[in-house]
């Protein structure tokens, strides 16, 4: 059962509703979970008992502070609180009926609401437990499949890249050079000797 932010909070309402009537010793406390096609705006009818009037009033009178303590919530309307035979309080999404007991029976409301589921605090409350459980299952398998997606993406984008040549580490050494080729020196040539001046002046 998936609960929208809206919906929790109208039951965690009504939860903190049904417990001030089992503090304040309400009797025969239910919960009508009223059918969507017959309840018009109302998700919920609180029903609860009181012996006599004051203590009906007590009822109806710490429902409202509970609620606008701790919620911040106030009722759309309250009607019956001056003779405390019949109090309701109007919560738009929810309404709370406090009876004194004859008038419960003689109205009989769980009767004229056959379409509604009618639950006990306690029935409730695990509802709403049950609730949380499958929310808080369903996120936490979501959880691994998202990391498993998300670890998937780098391996899948470095596959699509084309690898690169790995380039040549290079080295600190130059390259010998290449020694020139050796040339052979031509021999010198010899002067002629010229002939001594005295020689040929003694000839003569």
């Amino acid at each position: 059962m998936k609960l929208s932010p809206a919906q929790k909070q109208t039951r965690a309402l009504v939860q903190a509703a049904a417990a001030v009537c089992e503090d304040k010793k309400g009797l025969n406390t239910r919960i009508l979970a009223l059918d969507p096609a017959d309840s018009g705006l109302s998700d919920f009818f609180l029903v609860t008992s009181a012996t006599n009037e004051r203590q009906a009033v007590a009822i109806a009178d710490e429902i409202e502070l509970r609620l606008k303590r701790d919620f911040g919530v106030y009722p759309n309307s309250v009607e019956g609180r001056r003779h405390g035979e019949w109090i309701l309080l109007d919560y738009v999404d929810f309404v709370v009926h406090v009876f004194q007991s004859e008038r419960r029976a003689f109205y009989d409301i769980e009767r004229l609401r056959k379409s509604s589921r009618p639950l006990t605090p306690e029935e409730f409350d695990a509802e709403l437990k049950t609730a949380l459980k499958d929310k808080t299952r369903a996120a936490r398998t979501k959880a691994p499949v998202k990391a498993r997606a998300a670890s998937a993406k780098p391996a899948a984008r470095s596959a699509i890249k084309t690898k690169k040549p790995a380039k040549r580490a290079k080295t600190g050494k130059k390259p010998a050079k290449k020694a020139a080729p050796h040339r052979k020196t031509a021999p010198a040539k010899k002067k002629a000797a010229r002939p001594s001046v005295n020689r040929t002046r003694r000839s003569r």
